[in-house]
């Protein structure tokens, strides 16, 4: 392994520790002495990334730096190109042109190979038809972002219309419809709203009570509680 690819490795290590993580397990993880795993921290400091720690009390990355070039296998390019061509084509206007600026990005920093390698990915997005969304969908992201509550008036599948308050905290893109994920203060519970069937909202500055991840993984454990029950149904109905 090349010192430049050691040190990317590094960095890509560092990122999946949000807390300090010791010098000795970094040098494990990589392969490599202990005294190499000093020398290659000082030299990435030396580069301007942001490595807070010393020995003994471990390292952590803060955000904030890219090691360039960026470097991809040719499986992660083709993952880049298929997710950014998803998104352009499954995405709301806004997000569809962030994706395409990301990936031009991407390019333009990319050593020549690879970029020849990203401008001639054969991995395809078949055409796709998504029920029009009447509410901007970067409305929603932004209320998710900034954890604000959300006012709309929804259309069920029969068509009754119903004035709900919601907190927003995930998006969930799909071949023809884009589902909202939040609390419904209405109805004291998680609910699952089609986009294309909110007819009317209003943003609020109004922060809701609980983190976003928190309700993140509450809802998840409901949806597996949810998927477990039916599971024990159908067993007994066989």
């Amino acid at each position: 392994m090349t010192r430049a690819a050691r040190l990317l490795d590094l960095i890509q290590v560092l990122r999946q520790h949000r807390r300090p993580v010791t010098g000795q397990s970094l040098a494990d993880q990589l392969g490599v002495s202990i005294r190499t795993l000093y020398r290659d921290i000082a030299t990435l400091q030396a580069q301007g990334a942001h490595i807070e720690g010393e020995p003994g009390l471990g390292y952590v990355l803060r955000p904030g730096f890219m090691l360039p070039p960026l470097m991809f296998s040719e499986d992660e390019i083709e993952a880049l190109v298929l997710g950014s061509r998803w998104v352009a084509d499954r995405g709301d206007s806004r997000l569809a042109e962030a994706a395409r600026i990301a990936l031009s990005k991407i390019a333009a920093v990319l050593p020549a190979d690879l970029r020849d390698d990203l401008d001639a990915s054969a991995l395809l997005v078949g055409p796709g038809w998504v029920e029009p969304d009447a509410i901007d969908l970067g409305i929603i992201r932004k209320a998710i972002r900034a954890e604000r509550k959300l006012g709309i008036t929804y259309r069920n599948e029969s068509g009754a219309q119903s004035e709900r308050v919601i907190w927003p905290f995930a998006l969930g893109f799909f071949d023809r419809v884009r589902i909202v994920v939040a609390w419904c203060e209405l109805r004291r519970g998680y609910r699952n709203f089609r986009a294309d069937r909110i007819i009317d909202w209003t943003e609020s500055v109004e922060r809701y009570p609980r983190r976003r991840q928190v309700l993140l993984k509450e809802w998840r454990e409901t949806e597996l509680r949810a998927a477990k029950m039916k599971r024990n149904a159908d067993t007994a109905i066989i």
